[in-house]
């Protein structure tokens, strides 16, 4: 096979690639291949019908878009940027050379990256598009045609009034809460995704009540319209001279800093589990991709045995792995099946929730399903093929043992960690998360830069919820923090679980910091209402993207101190009177 040339993390390029190739790329984790050789251009060249059969039995979805070397059209580019936007990546564009995709990609992304930047990634490849600089160069200064492309002095400045990372619910949410307050602020926002997911809502996919395609939008349509959006993956952190590192080497940066790229999903951690994903009876909610399986074993099992894992903490949504048992075991007992199959609960906890005040209400669902809760029990080992798991278990005086289940349906939860650009960086804790004060959500040693979402070390519920109310908080501190003040908007750890308990029925768990509820409504929240199940399944996904992605902070007004902080309570507060060199 050919060298394969990563460009950026979701699009690589390549030479030309053969059938027997698309098996290899699928196992690399690639989703898509792009082909941008036209059939018959050279002796020996395999056919375009032949390399798609490959691919799609390979699992990859395949796209012919042949492009005359030398001759690239603008109604190329356009078609070539139209299917980014679309698929899913990571992506492999090829073509004789690679040269061709390679400049493909530039031209296509030159609406809205600089062509500079654009030249450079490439040529960090082996690819010399020096030759494209005027017409790069002609695509960025006319790229006011699209709303994600600002004034092209505004799209050229290298040091942002606010640089944020992620754009997942937290970023989104809190770029919408700044420009809400200040219009004219230069922002952007680094992602490398192209798809936004409203997570929340994989558990109903996999209860069979949400469909999936309803829980994904493009990027584009979430990231709001007065950002800049910079499509590339974080590398590191300069904070002393306030910059950004990117993978491709290139530094961007800032006034004020907003880290929120959100956490990893470590499947690695369980042996054997990646290779048994969506096969074998082995699923999990906490993936696009299988919550759909969830639904499709739960309707068919009818006997046998369903395990429902929990890892360690700290993990986001900590009710999701009880509510897929909850949701799994209503459906079995409305079918009359439930009494044939062995529910077992097993948790790396010691706990069934950690707000006990919700604890005798979910108890009654455990025991209205006959499920068996085996605490300190963490998945250690799947083996798909056998349909066995094992878990370490730990007896609470520091002695440990091996236990082997069988099992018709796994429904996994993997542990979850920062991204590994957060843990190896200055900015983190002993623990690896993202260190900020829990109140201001402020770092403790760089005072110009803040954090929310699941990545921050704050103690509380890692939920979409809890990113509702840190927006605001974030938001306003940024803006005093770039007025020369110190922030005084104040985090409560308010977080939201809706536990799913049953079809039509939701305890909604509201908390913040120490476990004290914290309920929106006047009604007792450890009780299980038809009411949390309309706000759940009905009202939530439009509050998600309609209003908190949009700047709308409905019951989400911070609470301040009551006092004027000093602007540079941190040891390494941001200096605004000047710029600082790297």
């Amino acid at each position: 096979m050919q060298a394969l040339k990563r460009l950026t993390p979701f699009i690589s390029v390549a030479g030309q690639l053969d059938p027997a190739d698309m098996a290899l790329l699928a196992g690399s984790g690639f989703r898509c291949v792009i082909n941008n050789r036209p059939d018959n251009e050279g002796e020996g060249q395999p056919s375009s019908e032949a390399i798609r059969v490959a691919a799609e039995e390979s699992g990859l979805e395949y796209h012919h878009l042949p492009v005359v070397s030398g001759q690239i059209s603008d109604s190329d580019v356009a078609a070539f940027r139209a299917l980014l936007e679309r698929i899913k990546g990571p992506v492999l564009a090829f073509c004789r050379t690679g040269t061709r995709s390679a400049s493909l990609w530039a031209l296509a992304e030159a609406h809205h990256l600089d062509p500079h930047e654009l030249i450079q990634t490439a040529r960090q490849a082996d690819y010399d598009l020096t030759a494209l600089r005027p017409r790069l160069n002609q695509y960025w200064q006319s790229a006011a045609e699209g709303p994600l492309s600002p004034a092209p002095t505004f799209a050229a400045t290298p040091r942002y009034d606010v640089l944020v990372i992620g754009g997942g619910a937290a970023g989104c949410a809190v770029t919408a809460s700044l420009l809400k307050r200040d219009p004219d602020l230069r922002i952007a926002i680094i992602e490398p995704r192209e798809q936004h997911y409203y997570q929340p809502g994989w558990t109903l996919v996999g209860a069979g009540v949400f469909d999936r395609a309803n829980t994904e939008r493009p990027m584009s349509r979430c990231i709001p319209t007065r950002a800049q959006w910079i499509r590339a993956a974080v590398e590191a952190f300069d904070p002393e001279h306030q910059q950004v590192v990117l993978e491709d080497g290139s530094r961007i940066g800032y006034r004020t800093l907003v880290v929120c790229p959100g956490l990893s999903l470590d499947w690695d951690a369980i042996e054997g589990v990646r290779d048994s994903l969506g096969k074998y009876g082995v699923t999990s909610n906490y993936a696009f991709e299988l919550a759909p399986y969830t639904w499709q074993l739960v309707q068919h099992l009818r006997h046998g045995k369903a395990l429902f894992t929990q890892p360690p903490m700290p993990i986001k949504c900590a009710g999701a792995p009880q509510k897929a048992m909850y949701l799994s075991c209503d459906h079995w007992l409305k079918k009359g099946a439930l009494k044939d199959i062995q529910v077992d609960f097993c948790s790396a906890g010691a706990v069934l929730f950690g707000v006990a005040e919700f604890v005798p209400g979910l108890m009654r669902y455990v025991e209205r399903y006959g499920a068996t809760l085996n605490f300190n029990n963490n998945l250690i080992a799947v083996d798909g093929p056998a349909q066995k798991a094992w878990f370490k278990v730990s007896d609470g005086t520091g002695q440990s043992s091996t236990v082997e289940r069988e099992f018709d349906l796994l429904h996994v939860v993997p542990p979850q960690h920062a991204p590994d650009f957060i843990r190896q960086s200055a900015l983190s804790n002993a623990d690896g998360w993202f260190e900020a004060e829990h109140e201001t959500l402020r770092h403790p040693r760089f005072g110009n830069i803040f954090s929310l979402g699941d990545v921050c070390s704050a103690p509380n519920a890692k939920t979409a919820a809890a990113v509702r109310k840190q927006a605001p908080v974030v938001a306003e501190n940024v803006l005093t923090v770039l007025s020369g003040k110190g922030p005084q908007a104040i985090y409560d750890g308010y977080g939201s679980c809706p536990l799913t308990v049953e079809f039509g029925k939701v305890i909604l768990a509201e908390f913040g910091y120490g476990g004290k509820l914290l309920p929106t409504f006047p009604l007792d929240p450890r009780v299980p209402r038809r009411l949390a199940w309309k706000l759940k399944t009905r009202w939530m996904p439009s509050i998600y993207f309609d209003m908190m992605l949009k700047g709308h902070e409905w019951l989400a007004e911070p609470k301040h101190l009551d006092f004027e902080p000093r602007p540079a309570e941190a040891l390494n507060a941001c200096d605004f009177t000047q710029e600082k060199k790297g």
